[in-house]
């Protein structure tokens, strides 16, 4: 169905049968675009080891680059409706610089089976792979996957480093930008919003980014472009503004996606995981509400 129609029938659904149109939203919210499974197929991953393990009865499709047993590694975590060979222009500036990789599909995503997921499952799943493989020496996660990201090191995921690209920090303001796409009225929306957390079980104050920061501590490099239209930057600036150890690099140009690819932000990201000090450090103060040190 086209956006326009799609629009129209949440519209008129939120009139004349509330119910439905709620569940026929949550599904949709929680559905990525089948297009990340032909991307997956279509691109080849060189000379990864691909690999599968049962998660919840899914099967999550590894790729692994290098020996994470011998090596430090780093694991990359995709985001929405995309998948782990996205991440292709780091692979081999990671391992020139002595890293192992470790990447992986969501659920739902890639070559990994399932038909619906969210950002709970995103970090379950990062958690599970990262119990496979042992401590990283750093997570780099990509939209949802660098909210995934935040909340399993907040849950205790062990990573010595984390550099987040983009970063979704509100997903009550996600799930209201979707329900602005799809036309759903903002009433529904909260009641959609209700159903979800009463069907995970969780809040969505649980996946807030100012809540979750706080307690981690382990160094980040927070990246995010002024002109995402999707995230909006100041979701990234969210982050590094509650995290005590981290920074803030801003681009311009590079947009929601380009970014996770472009050979600056790569650069960038390399340097800071061999210590050395990127971006801005965004400081909170009740004098100083926000700014730059």
């Amino acid at each position: 169905m086209k956006l326009t129609g799609l629009r129209t029938s949440f519209v008129l659904g939120g009139w004349f049968d509330a119910p439905a149109t709620i569940h026929l939203a949550g599904e949709l919210f929680c559905t990525p675009f089948a297009s990340s499974r032909v991307r997956a197929a279509q691109t080849p991953c060189g000379d990864a080891v691909e690999g599968n393990f049962d998660l919840d009865g899914r099967r999550i499709h590894t790729y692994v680059w290098g020996d994470p047993q011998a090596q430090p590694y780093v694991l990359l975590a995709h985001g929405w409706s995309s998948h782990a060979t996205r991440f292709l222009p780091w692979i081999g500036r990671l391992r020139a610089a002595g890293y192992a990789v470790v990447a992986f599909d969501q659920p739902a995503h890639g070559l990994s089976t399932g038909q619906r997921t969210n950002l709970l499952d995103f970090a379950n799943t990062l958690e599970a792979v990262a119990l496979r493989f042992g401590p990283a020496a750093a997570l780099i996660g990509h939209s949802l996957g660098g909210a995934a990201v935040a909340t399993a090191l907040a849950r205790g995921v062990p990573a010595e480093r984390a550099v987040l690209i983009a970063p979704a920090a509100d997903p009550v303001d996600a799930a209201m930008r979707f329900a602005g796409l799809v036309g759903l009225p903002q009433r529904l929306c909260q009641r959609m919003i209700a159903a979800f957390e009463a069907h995970i079980g969780f809040s969505f104050d649980a996946f807030q980014a100012h809540f979750n920061a706080p307690r981690i501590a382990h160094p980040a490099l927070i990246v995010h472009d002024v002109e995402d239209r999707e995230v909006p930057w100041a979701e990234g600036e969210r982050y590094a503004r509650f995290w005590p150890d981290s920074r803030l690099l801003s681009t311009q140009g590079l947009g929601h996606n380009r970014i996770a690819q472009d050979e600056g932000v790569i650069t960038a990201a390399l340097r800071f995981l061999r210590g050395e000090i990127v971006g801005e450090r965004v400081v909170s103060s009740p004098n100083l509400p926000y700014g730059f040190a």
